[in-house]
């Protein structure tokens, strides 16, 4: 109980700093960085890896890393289809563990993911765009039966080198064993 309310405090405290720090820069950056503390409080409770299964998030049975492993790992992926189209801060579609080395999971970030209207690469006319970022894609679907679609991966429990919104986390990495590259 005690842990709970020091994490739930942390994670308070973080986003009260983000959102204070980006306010003055103007009116998108304060709701970027307000969009950016709910997404903080929204998954706080999922630093818990079973939170985040037991709130519908169905772990993928592998670490997914890069194909050259140049610029790093997104972890563990756990989805949430019932978020697919979300672009609301608190309902990401996806949540990012990674292994701890001692058979546990920690979260280290999160994703959007919208499927594209008209299911075209060569067009992009309702890329979406969060946090003043625009989704990356359009791109082709992970697994078979995904739609065309754009994303959005944010580095919020773990510090990515290569940037918040980057899709890989050279920072993220995958157990020996436990990997495969993503879709092409």
């Amino acid at each position: 109980m005690a842990r709970t309310f020091a994490l739930v405090a942390l994670t308070t405290g973080v986003a009260l700093a983000v959102a204070s720090a980006s306010a003055a820069a103007g009116p998108e950056n304060a709701r970027a960085a307000a969009d950016k503390a709910l997404t903080y409080r929204a998954t706080a409770p999922y630093l818990q890896h079973g939170k985040g299964v037991q709130a519908g998030y169905k772990p993928d049975r592998y670490c997914v890393s890069d194909s050259v492993g140049r610029t790093g790992a997104l972890g563990c992926p756990h989805f949430n289809h019932a978020y697919d189209n979300s672009t609301d801060p608190a309902k990401p579609a996806a949540l990012f563990y990674e292994d701890d080395g001692t058979g546990g999971r920690r979260l280290v970030g999160v994703e959007w993911l919208v499927h594209d209207r008209d299911q075209d690469l060569t067009t992009d006319g309702d890329r979406p765009s969060m946090f003043g970022v625009p989704f990356k894609g359009p791109k082709r679907g992970n697994f078979p039966g995904q739609p065309v679609h754009y994303a959005l991966h944010l580095w919020l429990w773990k510090k990515n080198p290569g940037g918040e919104f980057s899709t890989f986390n050279p920072a993220v990495t995958c157990l020996p064993g436990t990997t495969r590259p993503p879709a092409a």
